[in-house]
């Protein structure tokens, strides 16, 4: 592994991220609720700024890798980030929702970072090396996702628009840092061709899935990423209406559960990848996964909760193990280009997801089956993981 700064830049990158992010989740209501004068308008345009980022993110992201491929991962990684911060400025000044709608969609169509910083640390980390960074940039999205929203409620208490402007000021302190003292990955090469069949997203995804054991990874990726937004859209309501708990003790049990796959995936994923490989660490990751979702999905009391979150903690570590498989399969010209791909996938995933899951989880509730949802969340987690115990281990493109 390179002995650069590009590492710890990563990790403060995804960190920043999802910081940004976890500051302005308890205040959308709010501010949508200003700009719009009216709740229930404020909920549709929430869901609408959300669906038309996943959207914008997965037209462009493959085109965003490809670009990273062929002009550096530097310069596409510092665009993302400054449109992140225009995006959270606009948020703080805007007065109307189309100014929010459209800045935000600039933002889905910069939405690079998760693709440039997955290709980055496939160039500067050697093979054996990987689960542990993806396990490190894992960590950190954690610790964002619990940091965010704590900082976020206590700046809305000053000011509706305050977390916005420290969101934005974040990105653009990033953006600096970076600008500074990240250095290049890998030099761009101008004959990587920029053609619409690998730009666009259908095709760029298409390209991944023909090749045997890539694409049988990227299906694998798929299921996986559709139990994951599946668990995260509808987690919380399925607390409130089993346990009927409150707003507090939901956000505890949402942290502590975040901390604590932080601090595993941190410390624990790289020596578990390196004793079991990439493909059998993937494997028992996911089969913890299903255990975790499909319990879930039937308990009754708070402790069984507490036992099957921790399976869940130990089954991320499935996730760094996969992408770490999945990068040694790739040429270094073209990780960029597959991690957007991958990106793409997950994008479109994000957009479709919440909303099918909502609707299965109302429906659920009208034949008092609030666990349904997470059933089926266990099935799709079950096919990625089937996927990933057939699909032979090559250590070469």
């Amino acid at each position: 592994m390179r002995r650069t700064p590009a590492l710890p830049f990563l990790l403060v990158t995804v960190f920043l991220d999802m910081l940004g992010l976890g500051l302005i989740v308890p205040i959308v209501p709010a501010l949508l609720t200003a700009v719009t004068e009216d709740a229930a308008a404020a909920v549709r345009w929430s869901g609408l700024l959300g669906s038309t980022y996943g959207l914008l993110q997965f037209v462009v992201s493959p085109l965003l890798g490809r670009l990273s491929d062929r002009y550096g991962r530097r310069p596409v990684l510092l665009v993302s980030l400054g449109c992140l911060g225009v995006d959270w400025l606009v948020h703080a000044v805007s007065p109307d929702p189309w100014t929010l709608l459209l800045s935000h969609a600039l933002a889905g169509a910069c939405a690079g970072t998760g693709t440039v910083v997955n290709a980055y640390l496939a160039d500067v980390t050697a093979p054996e090396a990987r689960a542990h960074a993806y396990g490190l940039v894992g960590a950190a999205f954690g610790l964002g996702f619990v940091a965010g929203p704590t900082v976020g409620g206590l700046l809305g208490t000053v000011d509706v628009r305050l977390p916005f402007l420290a969101a934005a000021a974040l990105s653009f302190a990033n953006v600096g840092y970076g600008w500074f003292v990240l250095p290049e990955s890998r030099p761009g090469d101008r004959r990587t061709p920029l053609t619409l069949r690998t730009a666009n997203p259908v095709g760029a995804i298409l390209v991944v899935l023909r090749r045997p054991v890539l694409g049988r990874l990227a299906y694998a990726r798929c299921c996986a990423d559709v139990a994951r937004m599946t668990h995260q859209s509808t987690w919380t309501f399925f607390l409130t209406h089993q346990f009927a708990w409150g707003t507090a003790r939901v956000g505890v049990v949402l942290a502590a559960g975040a901390l604590a796959g932080a601090l595993f995936q941190a410390g624990a994923v790289g020596p578990i990848v390196r004793r079991l490989g990439d493909r059998r660490a993937a494997v028992v990751g996911g089969l913890f996964g299903v255990a975790a979702l499909a319990g879930t999905a039937f308990v009754s009391t708070p402790w069984l909760l507490y036992l099957l979150q921790a399976a869940g903690v130990l089954g991320s570590v499935g996730g760094a193990a996969a992408q770490a498989w999945l990068s040694r399969l790739v040429r270094p010209d073209e990780q960029g280009t597959v991690q957007g791909a991958l990106t793409g996938i997950g994008a479109a995933a994000e957009t479709v997801v919440p909303v099918a899951a909502g609707a299965v989880f109302a429906w659920s509730l009208t034949y008092a089956a609030p666990g349904l949802v997470l059933l089926g969340a266990a099935v799709f987690a079950a096919g990625s993981t089937l996927l990933l115990a057939t699909t032979p281990d090559r250590r070469r493109w």
